[in-house]
């Protein structure tokens, strides 16, 4: 974990651990984003950070032209300066750098990100993840569940694992169960759910239902 000031911040760790890991990889490693390698990576998340034309089209695609060129131009700088601005963090002038909004707004990012990279590569294994940060991201999946399964056909209950914790993402008359760790379950419902470990319970054809509904956050 990163402390500062006697605080420890899951965001900043996870951002730590992944451009420790894009460094480590290189430009030219895969990712789980489709069509995207390292550097595509590493590009999108400082523009994240540092373009405001481009914040935009980050949430509604029909303005993603001033992203698109931003994320081009990005792609275009050398790749140990685009991983040295990531780890430096978003400035205060950017949401993603407000100082009290910042770890609200970047743990998903850094969590998911940290496994789109860990889990494209051959032989990957799972990692211990530490128990603060498998409670701050169920506490994440509480804002962000509902949003991410606006597009299923049923009902939807998260279970954390080894728990009767749960939380209910969208209602239905049918219901199917996703268990697994707070990470997996981040990963099922960003849309991730062929590379994450959950258990899918309940009817079959719901089931089914939604393991061909594209999710996203």
């Amino acid at each position: 974990m990163t402390r500062i000031a006697g605080v420890t911040s899951a965001a900043d760790a996870e951002r730590a651990a992944l451009c420790d890991l894009l460094d480590e990889l290189g430009p030219s490693a895969p990712t789980l984003c489709e069509g995207w390698r390292t550097l595509d990576l590493a590009a999108h998340l400082t523009v994240r950070d540092r373009a405001p034309q481009a914040w935009p089209g980050l949430l509604v695609s029909r303005l993603a032209g001033p992203t698109e060129r931003a994320q081009a131009d990005a792609i275009r700088r050398p790749y140990p300066e685009l991983v040295a601005e990531v780890r430096a963090g978003a400035p205060i002038w950017s949401p993603m750098g407000v100082p009290l909004l910042k770890d609200a707004v970047n743990l998903m990012e850094y969590v998911i990100h940290h496994e789109d990279v860990r889990r494209a590569q051959p032989g990957w294994g799972p990692r211990a993840v530490p128990s603060t940060l498998a409670d701050q991201v169920w506490t994440a999946l509480r804002l962000a569940a509902r949003p991410a399964l606006r597009r299923a056909k049923d009902g939807v209950v998260l279970r954390r694992a080894g728990s009767d914790s749960t939380i209910t993402g969208k209602g239905g008359a049918l219901t199917v169960t996703v268990t697994g760790d707070p990470v997996e379950l981040a990963l099922f419902v960003s849309g991730r759910g062929r590379h994450a470990r959950v258990e899918l319970t309940g009817d079959d054809a719901a089931v089914a239902r939604l393991q061909s509904t594209p999710l996203a956050f």
